[in-house]
């Protein structure tokens, strides 16, 4: 008889969550349970061994931390897909875990149906997100798509002028540099913060060369 089980670990460092979520996965028929972790190290030293297709991976573990695990963990077991487990709910994890290679991301205070739900999702190549990381990673794309429309905006010569202001050079530097007046340089500088809608330098140089 052929057996058709998702083989899956779990690396979470609080006992009582890791305990709960094994408790889940040996209850659930379509799911094996390979290996439960509670940090980072053991996991890189055994998954790699391990025949997954599925791994639920806890962000803030000790010592390396769970999307360093992935990065590392994704070029050695490239055909295992990560699902990130954890309290954050800012853009910035959410991007990292992403990038880091991650598939999907539940918080947990998700419900055992949602977890389970979003495991079968995930292996079917999906990518499972909480409803409020979804709308959260939605609305992240909305702004960075809005901000460079106002970049987009800027001409030549202002971006000119805003790369030499973020080399450090003066009014007076740019003015002489350019071969334009200093209060012209102030009228592109108005101009500048207004497209971008922003109230000084700092905030325009970082929008636009970040």
């Amino acid at each position: 008889m052929i057996d058709d089980r998702l083989n899956i670990a779990i690396v979470e460092d609080n006992h009582s969550i890791r305990k709960n979520l094994v408790e889940m996965i040996l209850h659930e028929k379509a799911f094996r349970l390979l290996g439960e972790f509670s940090n980072a190290e053991e996991a890189l030293d055994t998954i790699p061994h391990l025949m997954l297709e599925l791994v639920i991976m806890d962000i803030e573990l000790p010592g390396i931390s769970g999307i360093e695990c992935v990065a590392k963990l994704k070029s050695l077991c490239p055909k295992t897909q990560f699902m990130m487990f954890t309290v954050f709910e800012e853009s910035e994890h959410v991007f990292d875990a992403l990038s880091a290679g991650a598939g999907g991301y539940m918080l947990k205070t998700s419900s055992e149906e949602e977890i389970i739900a979003a495991l079968n999702e995930l292996h079917e190549g999906g990518s499972p997100m909480s409803p409020l990381i979804a709308r959260k990673v939605v609305a992240s794309f909305q702004k960075q798509k809005q901000e460079a429309k106002h970049v987009e905006s800027l001409t030549a010569r202002e971006l000119e002028i805003l790369q030499l202001l973020s080399e450090g050079l003066l009014y007076k530097e740019i003015s002489v540099k350019i071969e334009i007046s200093i209060g012209s340089v102030k009228q592109h500088l108005h101009r500048i913060y207004e497209k971008l809608h922003v109230n000084n330098r700092t905030e325009a140089i970082n929008k636009v060369f970040k």
